[in-house]
């Protein structure tokens, strides 16, 4: 009997752990790109960024909340290869002179 009820439990605790998830998969994209720097910074955000853009100095790590994917680069120019973002995905960025485009 005991273990019927932690079966209950257990797959009551799963449906509702689904459930959220899915509700948090339905948000729309804010359509912006989200940079942290540091506990001690506000987070840097880039709203419908379009083109290339600067990476504060001491970024640390990039999410793309738009609904399509960025490319982050090493350079400040966006001229190196990039890493590319798939939408509602983060990445960590290399300190000091990198760059995004979206």
């Amino acid at each position: 009997m005991r273990m019927v009820r932690v079966a209950s439990v257990v797959l009551a605790t799963g449906a509702l752990a689904m459930g959220g998830a899915g509700l948090a998969g339905a948000q729309e994209p804010s359509n912006q790109v989200t940079v942290f720097e540091t506990e001690l910074q506000p987070l840097t955000k880039f709203e419908d960024p379009q083109g290339c853009h600067k990476l504060p100095l001491a970024s640390h790590v990039i999410v793309n909340d738009t609904d399509r994917a960025i490319t982050v680069y090493g350079d400040p120019f966006c001229m190196t290869p990039g890493l590319q973002v798939p939408p509602g995905h983060g990445s960590h960025v290399p300190p000091g002179t990198g760059s995004f485009s979206a």
